[in-house]
């Protein structure tokens, strides 16, 4: 499949959580569990993991650990922006927990992939 076809989803996660980071804190409505602030970091990096195992497809496959430990680089990485990004913003704060939520999500998404070979080739063949 085309390169530029498969960019299209991990660029719209990351533009997504962009533009959810650019919001001014007082205007963030999470629900009131505790937490529920590292559960959505984990969900959109877990996402995130997702789309970038995707655009990797069959070259992930052939190089399976080296793809797993990219895939939780670049989230790392683009949680570490998101959080310097946030630091702009007014009402909200950077924070080394959400880094490690925003990993954390990454890791499993990476490891379920790495060790389910079903699910490996189910996400490189799309």
């Amino acid at each position: 499949m085309n390169l530029a076809f498969r960019i299209v989803p991990m660029a719209t996660v990351m533009g997504t959580i962009f533009l959810l980071s650019h919001q001014p804190g007082d205007t963030l409505h999470l629900p009131t569990f505790p937490g529920s602030d590292k559960v959505a970091h984990m969900v959109a990096y877990a996402t995130l993991a997702l789309t970038v195992l995707w655009l990797l497809g069959k070259r992930g496959l052939e190089r399976k650990k080296a793809a797993a430990l990219l895939t939780v680089c670049f989230c790392l990485l683009y949680g570490i922006s998101d959080e310097f990004h946030q630091s702009f913003i007014p009402h909200r704060s950077v924070s080394a927990l959400d880094i490690v939520a925003d990993v954390t999500g990454a890791m499993l998404i990476a490891a379920f992939w790495f060790f389910n070979e079903q699910v490996r080739r189910k996400i490189s063949v799309m």
